[in-house]
């Protein structure tokens, strides 16, 4: 099986992994909310799904392409998986818990995050060793594609064998993640789980300084790592709290098809805008980020500026929203409501 561009796969027989299927689709296998995945292999990643449809003693379709609409850590192992499947198969473990660790931020094993942070470090201009060709391309996700998939085996063995040759590129988000699990570890940071609405309170030192943190082919800033608070709650729901500073987020498992469980679905956030904006002393500086349909929309004062309020108020604006809003996006009945 070969990958080809996804434009390019609208005229041909393909496999969709990770994505949004085509017209012409002859599989999909998948998380995403359109998701036509067989049953039987539906899993939590894509990557997962992938191996559990290799797994069938003979796989029902027999397809010579394979295609995705986007580049991720998830995709990649996907594609990766169809197309080099003995390879794949040789490192299937851990291709599937740094899936767990690129989409969801959910360490199983420091290898697996390793093998995010170097494949973050590579889609950056900033920091990649790629070719500049890559990101000079017409199409940026195809020329990733075809530059990771040959070299995926490579960093996958050096990993495993202790070479320092990849180290560059994971040193620093290592560190901070280890950091940052030591604080949770010594009680510096805690979290404060509110299973009725699947919400996890942060709580953070306000003189923890922000570092940058590179998730989703993006650049961000967080005091502790997000791989370090997501492994330690399984909540849908963040509350980050510094002092007076805020930030709400929709963890990314709440736009997908979760195989293990169902995620409390995201609600509309414009009625706790409009509470803690009129509530807010001086002007108003609260935002969310739309629509609610983003890979991990956050609420937040937009300026950087501590709030006034105290974060029993800021809570209860977010409850009654959980309890009461309009639904902001369902992924298991994802034509309505549409995006925000």
């Amino acid at each position: 099986m070969r990958f080809i561009p996804y434009a390019e796969a609208r005229a041909q027989p393909n496999i969709v992994v990770d994505g949004a299927p085509l017209p012409g689709s002859l599989l999909t296998l998948s998380h995403w909310p359109n998701n036509q995945s067989p049953a039987a292999v539906r899993r939590d990643t894509s990557t997962a799904t992938v191996f559990a449809w290799l797994d069938q003693p003979e796989p029902p379709v027999s397809v010579p392409f394979v295609t995705n609409n986007h580049f991720d850590e998830d995709g990649l192992f996907s594609v990766f998986a169809l197309t080099e499947p003995q390879q794949a198969l040789a490192m299937r473990e851990l291709l599937i818990a740094a899936s767990f660790a690129g989409d969801f931020g959910v360490v199983r094993r420091r290898d697996a995050a390793r093998l995010c942070f170097i494949i973050e470090a590579l889609t950056d201009p900033a920091t990649s060793t790629l070719p500049a060709a890559v990101f000079a391309a017409p199409d940026r996700v195809v020329a990733l594609y075809e530059a990771m998939l040959p070299l995926l085996p490579t960093i996958v063995d050096d990993l495993q064998s202790g070479s320092p040759r990849f180290a560059a590129l994971w040193a620093a988000q290592d560190e901070h993640l280890q950091q940052s699990e030591a604080l949770l570890a010594d009680g510096s940071v805690t979290i404060e789980e509110l299973p009725d609405i699947d919400l996890a309170i942060v709580h953070v030192p306000p003189q923890l300084e922000p570092r940058p943190v590179r998730r989703y082919l993006e650049d961000e800033q967080a005091a502790v790592h997000p791989f370090a608070v997501n492994s330690a709650t399984s909540c849908s729901r963040l509350l980050r709290v510094q002092g007076r500073h805020y930030e709400f987020e929709y963890r990314y498992e709440s736009w997908l098809q979760i195989a293990s469980r169902r995620v409390p679905l995201r609600v509309r956030l414009e009625g706790v805008l409009e509470a803690l904006n009129a509530l807010e002393s001086g002007a108003p500086a609260w935002v969310a980020d739309e629509p609610m349909t983003g890979i991990v929309p956050r609420l937040r004062r937009s300026d950087g500026s501590p709030s006034t309020l105290a974060v029993d108020t800021v809570l209860a604006e977010l409850r009654r929203a959980f309890n009461s809003a309009p639904i902001a996006w369902d992924p298991y009945d994802w034509t309505k409501p549409g995006p925000a």
